[in-house]
């Protein structure tokens, strides 16, 4: 363990203005906190929290940083409270410990609302103030160096959310090196067998491996002197992590995998590493297709470099990644790299760094359309956790996206309005449907219409957070509005039996107050969207307005008025039911199960979002529904409506039957829209005949004259 006066020399390496009590005053405290208290492998755990700090202090991070380090435990392991730590240390260290105690209380590895709306939590922590995150990776990176005296459940629930979030979140944050260290310490718990094989095959090699190292970098080192390079060259194996994954990816053993090790060469400036690039390609034929220029086009976490892969020496692939010192120290720490640390600004973080890293801003926009918790976990994995495909905007602009993505991204991420008009996209001039999935290298240019709106096809093909969620609160939003004008019909169609008027009702103030307080509701709307969703049924609300449920239950205030009962005469508002020629605003759409038609004894079932839906009574599946969103409902007197119909007729397989048939449809004024025949092996003819049909009298006509045709068997409706 190190000594605390060790971390405060290093904290006074970077940062010599630090407050050295107050480091030694966190050390104490978290010292007491922890007394008696052993970790899994025995030790005191204060060791725990100092190699947190020591591994805080690699990052120079701040002293504020520091002691959170220290005290990151307390609160969730001990009797300490975060007032506690306000009062001693202050709002600062107090925020950072409070945004590290929610992490560690999080599962990933479930899928229940509480554990994700955890990670809710730690998005709006960590995009207050990065530090958070650092901190829990620190914590995670010691956490994970000493999984083995775990139980091996815990071992690979720790090392799942591990390599699922906090390794890819090392990653956007640029952090190269904590990204494969967890990779490998995760692969070892997860993977047992995979990770013990692949360590001694590559362990094998080892000594052959360092010699070709050891040639390539002098090789590499000499070529570059004498064209006057002052460049650093070092050679490593890829971690094993990465290359079983690369061998799972193709389906491939580790002889296969031909790029194992790879080189980086360090240079003064920009323009060396596009020079020495030239010198290496000179020196070794480069592979087609392998070279990446990340300089030019950074990637989103900050990372810049030359990435080229070349046939060398022994006729071997190599990647060589060449960039500047300063390149260098920050794809190794990433964000930590541009630590500044500054009394007045939180986090500590460069205004210009802070908008790199707009991911996190994105992440709690997020946070408040999704609504819910399962749903915005699983929104983050996508768009954090996968590999990015870089586009263009017609003007050159850069857009990164996960790979997958389409143009419906696309569109949403310029803006909400022009997303929900997309219809199509122009890549590179050629006009593609928004399914397609866009590459490297495409330029994006949207087509949208006025009339065009999203659909919930749209989800199927739409990858980013940004996206789905807006399309999914535009299909809420239609749905609500949907149910607000069903459950306005449905209320006032009951109101109208007791001769109550919905709109002296609506008038009303102090019936309408009583009314939603009874029906537990902050408005009328409220109360209808209820209704309209099946989760209030109307009748309770004519219980409350007219108790009696008759004219002289309604109070003269709420009775509706001759001039209101003319008027609803006059535009067909009666009290028969539902008008199936079309009331306004009535959503009404009929089970194809069943297929009802006007005289058919009906019941209605109220759907979400999509209307009453209409079943014969004697349905199998409308007595699958549920009771509670059942409701009452009559053919209007006056409705007129055609629907596809089928009839089943079985007949005698003999010639001409089919003809006779046909000319009964025809009398009876019906145009058949399909016809299915198939002959049987008993001499009888199964036929199913489409047609449309108005009301259950027209169909009672057909049915009995096809009964009368000499040959029909049987006649039934489907």
């Amino acid at each position: 363990m190190m000594p605390i006066e060790e971390i405060i020399s290093r904290v006074k390496s970077y940062q010599p203005s630090v407050d050295a009590d107050l480091l030694r005053r966190a050390y104490d405290f978290s010292l007491k906190a922890h007394s008696g208290q052993k970790r899994k492998s025995g030790e005191p755990y204060i060791v725990h929290p100092v190699s947190v700090a020591e591994i805080i202090t690699e990052l120079r991070l701040d002293a504020a940083s520091v002691c959170a380090g220290l005290l990151h435990d307390v609160v969730e392991d001990t009797l300490a409270t975060i007032e506690d730590i306000r009062k001693q240390f202050g709002e600062e260290i107090a925020d950072l410990v409070d945004g590290v105690t929610k992490l560690s209380k999080i599962n990933f590895t479930s899928k229940e609302d509480r554990q994700a709306e955890n990670f809710r939590k730690m998005v709006v922590a960590m995009a207050r103030d990065i530090r958070v995150l650092l901190i829990k990776l620190c914590d995670r990176i010691d956490n994970m160096r000493t999984l083995q005296y775990m139980s091996p459940p815990a071992q690979e629930r720790i090392a799942r959310e591990t390599v699922e979030i906090y390794a890819p979140l090392a990653h956007r944050l640029g952090m190269q090196g904590f990204k494969s260290e967890l990779e490998d310490l995760s692969f070892r718990y997860l993977e047992p067998e995979p990770w013990r094989e692949l360590g001694a095959a590559v362990a094998k090699t080892r000594k052959e491996r360092e010699k070709y190292i050891s040639d390539v970098c002098r090789t590499l080192s000499s070529r570059l002197a004498e064209q006057g390079f002052a460049a650093e060259v070092t050679g490593r194996a890829k971690h094993l992590y990465s290359v079983w994954r690369k061998m799972k990816s193709n389906d491939c053993g580790l002889d296969q995998i031909h790029d194992l090790i790879a080189f980086r060469v360090l240079v003064e400036s920009v323009s060396d590493c596009y020079a020495a690039l030239g010198v290496i390609h000179s020196k070794w034929t480069p592979v087609p297709g392998r070279f990446k220029d990340y300089i030019a086009l950074p990637k989103p976490n900050m990372y810049q470099s030359l990435h080229t892969t070349v046939i060398g020496p022994g006729r071997e692939r190599i990647e060589i990644q060449i960039r500047t010192h300063e390149m260098h120290r920050v794809a190794e720490r990433g964000i930590a790299a541009h630590w500044k640390y500054k009394e007045r600004q939180s986090g500590g973080v460069e205004e210009q760094d802070q908008k790199r890293f707009g991911w996190l801003r994105q992440l709690v926009e997020w946070q408040n359309d999704l609504k819910d918790p399962a749903e915005f976990l699983e929104g983050v994995k996508i768009d954090l956790f996968q590999e990015e495909v870089y586009v263009f905007t017609p003007k050159g602009d850069v857009r990164v996206f996960p790979r997958g993505a389409t143009p419906i991204d696309f569109a949403f991420a310029i803006h909400s309005k022009v997303g929900e008009h997309i219809t199509g996209a122009r890549v590179n001039g050629k006009l593609e449907p928004l399914r397609y999935k866009m590459r490297n290298g495409d330029v994006i240019e949207v087509v949208t219409t006025p009339n065009q709106h999203p659909s919930k096809d749209w989800l199927e093909f739409a990858v980013t957070t940004r996206a789905r969620a807006k399309i999914r609160n535009y299909l809420r939003l239609e749905q609500r509005e949907k149910s607000l004008r069903m459950g306005r019909e449905l209320v006032e169609r009951e109101l109208q039996k007791a001769s109550v008027s919905l709109n002296k009702l609506l008038r009303n103030e102090n019936e309408l107050r009583k009314l939603c307080e009874a029906m537990k509701v902050m408005s009328a709307d409220e109360m209808f969207i209820g209704v309209g969703y099946g989760k209030i049924d109307p009748k309770e609300i004519v219980a409350i307005v007219a108790p009696t449920a008759s004219d002289t239950g309604a109070s003269d205030q709420l009775r509706e008025g001759q001039i209101e009962k003319l008027v609803r005469k006059v535009t067909k508002r009666d009290e028969g039911g539902i008008r199936l020629g079309g009331i306004e605003d009535v959503l009404v759409r009929y089970a194809r199960c069943c297929n009802p038609l006007p005289g058919d004894d009906i019941l209605g079932f109220i759907t979400r979002g999509r209307g009453v839906t209409i079943h014969r009574r004697g349905c199998p599946k409308a007595f699958d529904t549920d009771p509670e969103r059942r409701v009452e409902i009559s053919w209007d007197s006056k409705a007129r409506i055609n629907r596809a119909v089928q009839l089943r007729v079985v007949t005698a397989n003999q010639p001409g039957i089919l003809a006779d048939v046909g000319q009964t449809f025809s009398a009876q004024g019906i145009n058949l829209s399909e016809a299915n025949c198939r002959a049987g092996d008993n001499g009888r003819a199964i036929n199913l005949f489409t047609f449309f049909c108005s009301d259950m009298n027209q169909l009672k006509n057909v049915t009995k004259a096809l009964q009368k045709v000499r040959g029909v068997v049987e006649v039934e409706r489907v």
